[in-house]
């Protein structure tokens, strides 16, 4: 699990030293648009903190809720990125972006254990946020389908890391530092609501 975790902290700091943080928005083509995918997510803390927590409470319920959550969230996000590209309204956005980190981690420092649907409903309502936040997002002269890979992809690696954390419920502390970051994680969706994030 150490070399897990070390490999996806390779791969942000590589992505993040490669790169331009100017790209996250104006991508150019497949190449830009794809890269622009990957960078939108991670550039902005709201979307880390909830990607994030999905993967700490799929580890917190066990199988198979490790695995089906952090498939949830990437499908259904994509349906909300492809409504964004596609301009139908959502109201209320950034709301639902906030709501996810404080709900989420809220799940997680309760230890909360709903049923598996009931989870996967919840995780998939706020995918739509996020996705169609995404997908408003699209760089004018970005590629809508590699920036969509892109975006998704980088969703996926910040669930890995989530589930890193979620491991560590193994062992007592391990418990304690897995429920104290659903702490931080719903106390920054708080600032994220209040604007102090």
């Amino acid at each position: 699990m150490k070399t897990l975790i070390g490999s996806l902290a390779g791969v942000f700091a590589l992505l993040l030293a490669t790169t331009s943080v100017a790209l996250a928005h104006t991508g150019e083509g497949v190449t830009g648009g794809f890269i622009s995918g990957v960078l939108h997510p991670i550039m902005g803390f709201d979307h880390v903190t909830a990607m994030v927590a999905v993967g700490i409470l799929g580890a917190f319920l066990g199988r198979p809720a490790i695995w089906v959550l952090p498939v949830v969230f990437p499908l259904v996000m994509t349906i909300g990125g492809i409504m964004g590209i596609l301009g139908v309204p959502i109201p209320g956005i950034e709301t639902g972006i906030a709501g996810s980190s404080v709900v989420l981690g809220l799940m997680i420092l309760l230890a909360l254990r709903p049923p598996l649907w009931v989870a996967s409903v919840i995780v998939g309502a706020f995918a739509i946020f996020h996705g169609h936040a995404h997908g408003t997002e699209l760089p004018n002269a970005a590629n809508a389908l590699s920036y969509s890979i892109g975006f998704v992809i980088s969703t996926g690696l910040l669930h890995l890391a989530g589930i890193g954390i979620g491991e560590l419920i193994r062992w007592p502390t391990g418990r304690i530092i897995a429920r104290a970051t659903g702490g931080l994680i719903a106390l920054a969706g708080v600032g994220f609501l209040t604007g102090a994030l």
